[in-house]
């Protein structure tokens, strides 16, 4: 192993920095000798910065190998043989496969870090805006998208992960009602009902009180599931509250899509050499205008072991026949007792490096686990 990707290896250890793949099973392959991995860091690097087939010539020219064009062309079709590299034409250089990218991401590339510099100018830009939630995640977004031109994406917590605060239902011009449910991390969901009773005040109170007792402090999850149980004896509720919130405890104690989600780029991205395909244009744009795909895509990526820690999900490997040719990167972050994601998306052939250190850093500036009520 070369020293330069050995120090790579023994810094992840040392500082818990490791990228966590996506699970994703390959056939065996025999391990990468120190010339095939350095080669195959060298061909993706230069793929990611060019966007075009790298030949030998090029290697030996820009970098100082100490090898002939002969072997380096001799270690590359090796590569391509055991599937790190293809051809895209006959006689043109070699690019990275989906498992050529995987290596570089697991084993071949540098940490990933922002410089001090930019770090300072992150913190200082978002701190302004952290009572502003909306805004906040709106603006990272933006951020993420501007420095790694890919799309940028986050989306706001999940509130079924909520510890409930408190169940309040407010009467209404007649026959409606909203319930407002508060979670600790001070989200709050609102729906309007109608009614078929005329709710008398004190009936409401007493009911309201009930609810509380028994439903404030646990998870928006576990109230859905066990709404019924916990409510099975006030069945002289006069008001018809707790036989509404039974039939609507799905869509009360659970997420909605809309409004979630915040993104920024698509202009970015499309400037990607990519994307110059019309069609490939049209389809990429109908994909990133559907709201409730694109939370569900970054949502269902396998979560890093470490809140902040990113996972990369690439090609096939995101399970979803549509962006088989993307690449998604993505970490959680806590918001009180609640998580969201933030993350980006883009070719294959994007700067794994750079969205790393974007998407760890944006996740730990959105953190805040411990918030007062």
């Amino acid at each position: 192993m070369p020293q330069s990707v050995l120090a790579v290896v023994v810094a992840r250890l040392l500082h818990g920095k490791h990228v966590m793949a996506a699970a994703v099973s390959h056939t065996w392959r025999r391990p990468l000798d120190a010339r095939e991995q350095m080669i195959l860091r060298l061909v993706v690097r230069s793929f990611i910065d060019t966007a075009g087939p790298v030949g030998s010539r090029t290697l030996t020219r820009r970098h100082p190998l100490g090898l002939s064009p002969a072997s380096v062309r001799n270690t590359m079709s090796d590569l391509e043989a055991l599937g790190y590299l293809r051809h895209p034409y006959t006689s043109a250089g070699r690019m990275p496969t989906e498992l050529g990218y995987r290596a570089f991401v697991d084993d071949l590339m540098d940490l990933p870090e922002l410089s001090t510099m930019e770090k300072r100018l992150l913190k200082a830009k978002l701190d302004r805006l952290m009572d502003d939630e909306d805004e906040l995640f709106r603006e990272s977004s933006r951020i993420l998208s501007r420095m790694s031109s890919l799309l940028g994406v986050v989306l706001s917590p999940k509130i079924s992960t909520g510890i409930l605060d408190r169940i309040d239902v407010v009467p209404l011009p007649s026959p409606r009602v909203m319930i407002v449910i508060s979670v600790r991390s001070r989200l709050v969901q609102t729906i309007i009902y109608e009614t078929c009773v005329d709710i008398k005040r004190h009936d409401l109170d007493r009911i309201v009180l009930l609810l509380n007792e028994r439903l404030a402090g646990l998870r928006l999850e576990e109230i859905r599931r066990t709404y019924e149980d916990r409510t099975r004896d006030l069945d002289d509720d006069k008001t018809g509250i707790v036989q509404l919130i039974l039939r609507e405890r799905s869509v009360l104690f659970n997420d909605r899509v809309q409004g979630r989600l915040s993104r920024g780029g698509t202009q970015q991205l499309l400037r990607q050499p990519e994307f110059k395909n019309t069609e490939e244009m049209r389809r990429l744009i109908k994909m990133i205008e559907d709201e409730g795909f694109v939370v569900q895509l970054f949502e269902s990526q396998s979560p890093a072991l470490e809140m902040g820690q990113a996972a990369v999900s690439i090609g096939s490997e995101i399970n979803e026949s549509t962006v088989s040719e993307y690449s998604v990167v993505t970490a959680r972050y806590q918001l009180g007792e609640t998580v969201g994601t933030v993350g980006v998306l883009g070719p294959m052939r994007m700067d794994y490096e750079r969205a790393i250190a974007l998407v760890e850093h944006m996740a730990t500036l959105l953190n805040r686990p411990a918030l007062s009520k």
